[in-house]
């Protein structure tokens, strides 16, 4: 009977691993397909013209380089006001705010703003930062409501990086001399690095990805120039890829896969990048 029982243990669970496998493999094919799909469609599109040169002819030819610069400018912008807010936050709830009703609330709006669709962020940038600012249509406005569509994720992320730290570090810490904020900036900061990386990546490639926030604040229809100032517009590959999609008739095609395929290299960069970063980090962890 026990064998019985043990051999049937074992087959439930041999069952488990392979429907997990199955599930695995239905969720990443359809991802690996469009990914492949992309580059064969966009692929023969990509040449130095193309990257280095301006759009002409109602941008069904020449190239994308104003929309790449405007993009990678949104990015910058983002990261420059959302990073330092979001993890100055995440400190103050994760090490320094009590456990209370208020700090509970706060964690509870947070969650709520990250689901948000963009589209409320845009409609809000439009009327704070455009209209009642008076930034105007402009690289500044649209990176700031990227940056508040992007403070939930980077909160949340960097708040529970900092949370897995093991208190024995700050208590150590603490009893040899160190400050608080000695403790933190030294030891929790750097050990919870690989975390904080994670979600700030996850913000910047959604800021990166978006269209409805810039559309509203910053994104230029057509502009074959690249912008001289934070006050300028801007175009964005995210933005120029649904122009040319869905606005300019006889639109070939290889355009339009073409600047889908560079739009997910940029972003595939960044998370090359960020997952470099974060295995050295944590191959240099003690825990």
């Amino acid at each position: 009977m026990k064998y019985f029982f043990a051999q049937n243990r074992h087959t439930i669970q041999r069952l488990g691993f392979a429907a997990i496998t199955l599930i695995a493999v239905v969720t990443v094919l359809p991802i690996i397909g469009t990914v492949v799909f992309i580059l064969i469609k966009g692929s023969s599109a990509i040449s130095w013209n193309f990257l280095s040169g301006f759009p002409h002819d109602g941008m069904r030819a020449g190239g994308i380089l104003p929309a790449v610069i405007g993009t990678l400018y949104l990015t910058i912008g983002t990261a420059i006001f959302s990073v330092p807010l979001g993890i100055a936050a995440a400190i103050y709830l994760a090490e320094y705010a009590k456990d209370n009703q208020w700090t509970r609330l706060i964690r509870l709006a947070i969650i709520n703003l990250a689901g948000i669709p963009s589209v409320v962020y845009g409609l809000f940038g439009l009327g704070l930062f455009v209209l009642f600012l008076q930034f105007g249509t402009s690289i500044l406005a649209a990176s700031l409501t990227l940056s508040i569509m992007t403070l939930p994720v980077i909160i949340s992320t960097a708040e529970e990086a900092l949370r897995s730290v093991p208190q024995a570090f700050r208590t150590v810490s603490i009893s040899l001399g160190a400050t608080r904020w000695q403790t933190i900036r030294r030891i929790v900061l750097k050990e919870a690095l690989p975390g904080i990386l994670t979600g700030v990546i996850l913000g910047l490639e959604r800021a990166a990805g978006e269209t409805a926030p810039i559309l509203f604040t910053g994104a230029a229809f057509f502009l074959p120039r690249l912008p001289n100032s934070p006050f300028d517009a801007t175009m964005a590959l995210p933005y120029h890829l649904f122009v040319i999609s869905t606005q300019v008739p006889e639109m070939p095609i290889q355009i339009q896969y073409g600047t889908a395929l560079v739009l997910l290299v940029f972003v595939l960069t960044m998370n090359v990048i960020a997952t470099v970063i974060r295995s050295r980090a944590r191959a240099r962890r003690q825990w």
